[in-house]
């Protein structure tokens, strides 16, 4: 049996998912684009968030109740393949491909979610 020192070491080594996603409402096409270094578990979040009332986007909270769980599908749009160079700032790979899709897909006001950027 590994100690939890070997445990927590191997957790840390692990490699997650890492890029961008979208949330859609089927009902009405309209999107929330967002960004994560945990793809598979950011979904998870989002949605026990949403279906206990205490998500931080009120449009999108709305939504969700009112149309309900099952008119939303989550989606990824683009992942950063990892590199093991520490030179590399991941984060920083994942909000550029973010600022791209958010350019893009202009997910605000009846087309989405998102709240436009201040210029």
């Amino acid at each position: 049996m590994r100690s939890k020192k070997e445990l927590k070491e191997e957790y840390q080594r692990r490699k997650f998912r890492m890029g961008v996603y979208q949330i859609r409402n089927t009902a009405n096409g309209r999107i929330f684009v967002g960004s994560s270094s945990d793809l598979d578990a950011i979904w998870n979040r989002y949605s026990f968030q949403l279906d206990m009332g205490s998500h931080q986007n009120a449009e999108l909270q709305r939504e969700w109740k009112a149309f309900g769980k099952a008119q939303f599908v989550y989606e990824v749009l683009g992942e950063i393949e990892q590199s093991d160079d520490p030179a590399v700032d991941l984060q920083k790979e994942v909000r550029m491909l973010e600022e791209m899709y958010l350019e893009e897909l202009q997910p605000y006001g009846e087309r989405g979610y998102n709240r436009k950027p201040k210029n």
